[in-house]
């Protein structure tokens, strides 16, 4: 016999200790239920890895359409985009933004990432002490995003506050999210005004106007599509290299086995991602009534979808717990699945690998302080992480 209530939590997924470190609560939440109700979050979370994978595949029962964010002032101002959308508009926008990162397209821009990236390694590795986050998980993603889409002048200097705040609105309205805002305006008051003109001739920002005026993507979504790129691929993708050189700083064993074994970059990319994801929850909207283990999910409920809870899920991934570079997780939860699984995900592995090649090639081992976190609502990186001793290979 179905029992249609579900377990009860007074967890509160945006409290500042849970955002700083999920993962206690996520295992206490996995073992109430694949299910549970969290009323401080008026929401449905999904916990385990099998019912957050069929539930990112199942977008007509669980819609992206004014449902991702927290707050409903986000949901609104998202309206129209492929990230709050779903098929058929979800489709043809998504083709817009997906365009110019194709692996086919992006396989010239390869070797001038892995240059610059390299380069960067080599430089900071001959100072032999540098800050993490600043000078290497900042520094590089917003290099390359700049050129990219073809940002200039003060576009290029505002890149990360603006990426920031994109992603703190998607939170409920707390402190941080009223705080970002303002900051997030100015992102979306300037994707809302920009103009082919403003972008570098035959960037992909050029390319997605020149891709409007041919009629392939609605009129005046251009912009929109500019604002994902920001908006939704700098923050995590800072957020990931950052966690790349504390994972292997922490376990220097796992960084001796890349080394030894280059054909492990991606997979050691692959395990940064599932142990650390960028992203911890996403938000859905229940479009019927949907059971779920026996748990009965009302029609027009919010589901927080909880990726991180799902990577970290024992009876899908043994020992969940090790950070295990020989796992490779190829099916880990991070760049979510179906048709939203992360449009700038090749670019991101780009940047990743590049960045666990030379650290691999040139270090032997990474001494680091103490990370500094600060909480924040969708994305979970580190503030700071001093590098204090190189120990070159």
């Amino acid at each position: 016999m179905t029992d249609s209530a579900a377990p009860v939590s007074d967890l509160d997924l945006f409290d500042d200790e849970v955002l700083v470190d999920p993962y206690p609560s996520y295992a206490a939440l996995r073992e109430l239920g694949a299910v549970v109700r969290l009323p401080a979050n008026d929401a449905y979370a999904l916990t385990r890895y099998d019912v957050i994978r069929d539930a990112l595949a199942d977008w007509e029962t669980f819609s992206s359409a004014g449902a991702i964010g927290f707050n409903p002032m986000v949901n609104e101002a998202l309206t129209g985009t492929s990230l709050s959308s779903d098929p058929p508009a979800h489709t043809r926008l998504r083709a817009a933004l997906t365009a110019n990162l194709s692996p086919r397209a992006l396989r010239g821009l390869k070797a001038t990432i892995e240059a610059k990236a390299d380069a960067l390694v080599e430089e900071l590795v001959a100072k032999g002490s540098f800050e993490a986050i600043d000078a290497l998980a900042r520094a590089l993603p917003l290099e390359i995003v700049a050129d990219l889409i073809g940002f200039t002048g003060h576009v290029r200097d505002n890149m990360l506050r603006w990426g920031q705040a994109a992603m703190q609105v998607l939170g409920p309205m707390n402190q941080r999210t009223a705080e970002s805002f303002p900051i997030a305006g100015e992102l979306y008051a300037w994707c809302s005004a920009v103009t082919a003109g403003d972008l570098t001739p035959g960037s992909v920002g050029r390319g997605i106007f020149e891709a409007e005026a041919r009629g392939e993507i609605p009129p005046d979504t251009a912009g929109h599509i500019i604002h994902q790129y920001l908006g939704a691929g700098v923050d995590t993708t800072i957020a990931s290299i950052g966690n790349i050189v504390a994972l292997f700083a922490r376990h220097p064993d796992q960084l001796a086995l890349v080394r030894e074994n280059p054909a492990l970059v991606p997979a050691a990319f692959n395990e940064t991602l599932r142990f650390w994801p960028p992203i911890n929850a996403w938000g859905r909207r229940a479009t019927r009534d949907v059971e779920i283990d026996g748990v009965l999910i009302p029609k027009g409920a919010k589901v927080a979808v909880l990726l991180g809870a799902g990577n970290r899920d024992p009876r899908h991934y043994p020992d969940p717990d090790a950070f295990l570079v020989e796992r490779n997780p190829i099916d880990h939860l991070s760049f979510g699945y179906g048709p939203h699984g992360c449009a700038g995900q090749g670019l991101a592995r780009l940047e990743a690998h590049a960045v666990i090649t030379s650290l691999s090639r040139r270090v032997e081992r990474l001494v680091v302080g103490p990370e500094v976190r600060v909480p924040s609502n969708v994305t979970r990186s580190i503030e700071e992480l001093p590098v204090l001793e190189v120990f070159p290979a």
